[in-house]
């Protein structure tokens, strides 16, 4: 698969949502960073326009947009 972008929704504890656009790559990062024991506490998405860093123990999804971007109504 490409390295295309995809628009994502990060979850918080308490209910905040963090929406980025990033590659399928940073997605996969986070995904098996998210998948390990969470040894490691923090981690830094690379989104297309920024760096973010994560509490990972504060994260309860990540929702992936699948569907095809649109342009117009």
């Amino acid at each position: 698969m490409a390295d295309e972008s995809r628009r994502i929704d990060i979850g918080f504890q308490g209910g905040p949502v963090l929406p980025a656009r990033v590659k399928q790559s940073s997605y996969e990062a986070l995904h098996k960073a998210l998948s390990k024991d969470r040894g490691d506490r923090w981690f830094e998405l690379e989104t297309l326009d920024s760096k973010v860093a994560l509490d990972l123990s504060q994260v309860v999804y990540v929702r992936i947009d699948n569907e095809e971007q649109r342009v117009g109504f």
